[in-house]
């Protein structure tokens, strides 16, 4: 038997390449299928939809994800090893960040967040992929200071 070594970035990136919502009504089918995995009430794929990509990619390869509240950015901070920004690992590791003005602190999981995969650190900025950057899945740049946490789910 072949053993494939993969990591869930290259999973995500695979499976999602190049999805973008879709304007107007329609809906793009792979985010609706992801949102629908994580949650039962998605009806558009114009909500946020950044906590499905893990949530998809880590019901496919066996790996923890949250128990609830699968669509919340922040719910990640409960799921998988706590990892220092300086030991994050391409491809291993998630990336969770707040988002709005004064936000809490990790401590509160119900509050607006984001995720993606960390790729790397360029000076002060983290650099994730992940859904729903711009409406799609891509490459993004975030400011540290906005770094919840880092978690290691493989």
């Amino acid at each position: 038997m072949k053993v494939l070594h993969v990591t869930a970035l290259e999973v995500a990136i695979n499976l999602f390449g190049d999805v973008r919502e879709v304007a107007g009504d329609e809906d793009h089918p792979l985010i609706m299928a992801a949102l629908r995995m994580a949650a039962e009430w998605p009806e558009h794929d114009e909500v946020p939809w950044c906590s499905s990509v893990p949530y998809m990619v880590s019901s496919a390869l066996g790996l923890p994800k949250p128990e609830v509240n699968g669509l919340m950015a922040r719910s990640w901070l409960t799921v998988g090893e706590v990892v220092p920004l300086e030991e994050a690992r391409p491809g291993f590791d998630l990336a969770i960040f707040s988002r709005g003005d004064d936000p809490p602190g990790p401590e509160v999981l119900r509050a607006p967040g984001h995720v993606a995969y960390f790729y790397g650190l360029m000076g002060s900025k983290v650099l994730a992929y992940g859904g729903n950057q711009d409406n799609s899945f891509n490459l993004g740049f975030f400011p540290t200071h906005r770094l919840l946490g880092i978690r290691r789910v493989m």
